[in-house]
């Protein structure tokens, strides 16, 4: 039981821990991709990545036998290309605090995803605070204020999809945690996302200019987002839910939006609008009901997860 419960809570280190620098790399991302387009700061992010994580993989020999492939290559697709180009893309055309919040709907999807793929139980209350979790994301996309102007209902319907994509992804890698380790998960996944976005990138750079002589700054957040967002916190994520149920786990990426949206408002001087307050209530009070339930599933079932 002390050993069970040492693994839970560092499971949950490590899953609070990969949602606060989430949180932040919002607001990194914002001013990083005033310089280098969204397709093309994906690549070196998951390059940077790929080289941090290979070398442990190596090391340690641990790698993933070519038959599951495709299920890596799927994760990859999922997670890299199409949700992490989409939460760029929609930061880009919105702000950094909207990114925070609209992609925090992601534990909805993650434990609906988890009922599909996963076969876990979800329960009435999760239902309802899955509910409510979707009215405050849909009052933060369709109900901006005028003072907060700065957001775009494209690029908050494109953070939407970059949060139902992270859901898939999360429950995808946890299935695949279950057979590798999440350090081999994590590099694999982010080689296979370099090949199916490069294409991306070439089209991209062949329709936007791009003037490499960055400053310092600039290099510091790229090296920011590949080492510490990527590298670094893909792995936290992976580990957390290689200790915990999906269910339990969701929540604690609810940690991502309160970082990002505090972060934007202090380094970015970005407006936080009434819609994004009201949404954050609904979304909060969602998250709130899903941990009432997993409690009492906990104490009915006498264990600690």
């Amino acid at each position: 039981m002390n050993a069970m419960w040492k693994q839970q809570l560092f499971g949950a280190l490590c899953l609070t821990l990969a949602a606060a620098i989430w949180g932040g790399v919002y607001v990194v991302s914002k001013v990083v991709l005033e310089e280098i387009p969204p397709f093309t700061l994906l690549i070196i992010r998951f390059a940077i990545a790929s080289v941090v994580l290979g070398v442990f993989v190596v090391a340690r020999r641990e790698f993933i036998a070519k038959q599951d492939f495709p299920m890596i290559m799927a994760i990859a697709f999922v997670g890299v290309t199409i949700s992490i180009g989409a939460q760029f893309l929609g930061t880009k055309l919105s702000t950094a605090h909207m990114g925070a919040l609209i992609t925090a709907a992601s534990p909805a999807f993650i434990a609906l995803f988890a009922v599909w793929l996963l076969k876990e139980r979800i329960h009435k209350l999760q239902l309802a605070g899955i509910l409510l979790a979707t009215i405050g994301v849909l009052i933060v996309i369709g109900i901006p204020d005028e003072a907060d102007a700065q957001s775009s209902l494209l690029g908050n319907l494109i953070l939407l999809v970059a949060a139902v994509s992270w859901g898939l992804y999360t429950v995808m890698s946890k299935k695949a945690t279950l057979r590798y380790s999440s350090l081999a998960v994590t590099t694999y996944v982010a080689l296979f996302g370099l090949v199916f976005t490069c294409p991306v990138m070439v089209w991209e750079l062949s329709v936007t200019a791009v003037s490499w002589d960055f400053s310092w700054k600039i290099w510091a957040g790229v090296l920011y987002i590949g080492i510490i967002s990527t590298a670094g916190a893909f792995y936290l994520w992976n580990k957390g839910f290689e200790l915990l149920q999906a269910g339990s786990g969701a929540g604690f990426f609810f940690v991502q939006p309160i970082v990002g949206a505090a972060l934007g408002w202090l380094l970015l001087g970005e407006h936080l609008g009434i819609g994004f307050f009201a949404g954050a209530i609904f979304i909060f009070l969602g998250v709130a009901l899903s941990n009432l339930q997993q409690s009492a599933a906990k104490q009915k079932a006498g264990t600690p997860d």
